[in-house]
């Protein structure tokens, strides 16, 4: 049974007797009906001017005449964008922009430089093969869903405005066939006018899977040759996630020199003095002055302690020398709940990607420690085809999400710029289940 997707429940009508009225389907109609007229001007304009251009390339006048064809083109893109958006449903993100580099002497581009620069730029010529693909295609899907569509619901609404041929056109009904002077078939009686009206709603049932399938070739094109490429996409992702890893490595640089100012500088600060006051009372306490170097031993010992965590924060000393299975095990041992830990894993992956996979199972059951209320949970690791997959979950209240702001939403953001993924899932009540994925690298 189809389920509505805005309310949640599944509908009564089928989708096939559903899909004449759906609002998809008319907003995707009047998409087609408003292609061919956008298509033509742009077409003629796209060939009128591509022509003109070349032609005078031999002058001063055809390239910039090219180069306005080519940002006329882009403008087109902008306008078929918006409608895709309105008509289509299609959120399509915006194409990388003309990219004009600056005079060495720091002046702003010259008109020679965006010239060159729509020239170079593939999108400018993307947009222009649009323009002229395009126009074929809206008229063929003009004609064709316009005729479906108009013939059906005639056909199908007959009975209705059947009476009007006698009426107006002083003829009983639609005719089939004729002779001049002889026979005449008319679609008149009530069985004919049932079958007309049959066929009509055969044709009301099935044009709006027409319409759609005619209009998911319009959203190829749209974002084949109107979006962003493949390339500029990946690029983007990778400044977001270099942004990220930037961002990551800031916090936590800030957070090794907090720790390290309030921590082990301050206790060593400390211990300084208390050597210099027992150096000065050794030769009149002596005592006190081993009272305090006796102290000071004490202080010293913290603060290696205090080094060691914070030298296992950077990066254990066991994960690197025996790998995630026992590092992880450590980990466990030193969480607040029972965790049970499972590592299958017949080789150990890259250092980066082993470290990334420690600290994210660390902070997940720090987690756990701090606000599950869990009374066990459990960690499990393994290879998944070319993907590292981890798994911690635990018997705790649930609740936890990747909303902005929390804990979560920073751990997927940081997955996230190695290509990973963390996925939740915790109702309220418990358990609560968080899987991530890294991509496997084998080591070097």
């Amino acid at each position: 049974m189809a389920i509505d997707h805005a309310t949640g429940r599944p509908h009564r009508v089928p989708a096939v007797l559903r899909a004449p009225l759906e609002g998809r389907t008319w907003r995707e109609f009047l998409y087609l009906m408003t292609s061919l007229p956008i298509a033509a001007v742009a077409f003629a304009l796209a060939v009128t001017l591509t022509a003109a251009g070349v032609g005078t390339l031999v002058t001063f006048v055809g390239v910039p005449l090219l180069a306005a064809t080519l940002a006329a083109a882009r403008g087109l893109g902008v306008l078929e964008r918006a409608r895709a958006r309105g008509l289509l449903r299609l959120e399509i993100a915006e194409p990388e922009p003309v990219r004009v580099r600056r005079r060495r002497d720091g002046r702003g581009p010259g008109p020679m430089a965006w010239v060159g620069a729509l020239f170079k730029s593939g999108t400018s010529w993307r947009h222009l093969l649009y323009a002229v693909v395009h126009f074929p295609w809206a008229l063929f899907t003009f004609v064709l869903s316009l005729v479906l569509w108009s013939v059906g619901w005639t056909t199908f609404l007959y009975p209705l405005w059947q009476w009007t041929l006698p009426t107006f056109a002083h003829q009983p009904g639609i005719q089939i066939y004729g002779e001049t002077g002889g026979r005449h078939f008319y679609v008149d009686s009530p069985f004919t006018i049932g079958i007309t009206c049959a066929l009509g709603l055969l044709l009301v049932l099935g044009t709006p899977w027409v319409i759609r399938g005619l209009a998911h070739v319009d959203r190829l094109l749209v974002r084949g040759l109107l979006g962003p490429s493949r390339l500029a996409e990946r690029v983007w992702e990778l400044e977001e996630d270099r942004g990220v890893v930037v961002d990551t490595a800031s916090a936590d640089l800030r957070r090794i020199e907090r720790d390290l100012h309030d921590g082990a500088q301050a206790r060593l600060v400390s211990l300084a003095m208390e050597l210099g006051l027992a150096k000065e009372l050794v030769e009149r306490d002596p005592e006190k002055a081993a009272r305090m170097v006796d102290e000071a031993h004490g202080e010293v010992k913290l603060a290696l302690q205090e080094l060691r965590d914070l030298a296992r924060g950077i990066h254990p000393a066991i994960l690197t020398d025996r790998g995630l299975g026992p590092a992880l095990a450590s980990l466990a041992g030193r969480c607040t709940v029972p965790v049970a830990t499972e590592v299958d894993l017949d080789s150990r992956p890259a250092p980066a990607i082993e470290g990334i996979a420690y600290f994210t199972v660390s902070e997940l059951l720090q987690n756990v420690s701090k606000h599950s209320r869990a009374r066990s949970a459990q960690v499990d690791v393994w290879r998944s085809g070319d993907r590292l997959m981890l798994r911690v979950g635990d018997d705790g209240r649930g609740g936890a999400g990747t909303t902005s702001g929390s804990g979560l939403a920073g751990l997927a953001e940081r997955l996230g710029s190695v290509d990973g993924l963390l996925v939740v899932d915790s109702p309220v009540g418990g358990p609560t289940t968080v899987t991530a994925e890294l991509p496997w690298r084998a080591r070097g």
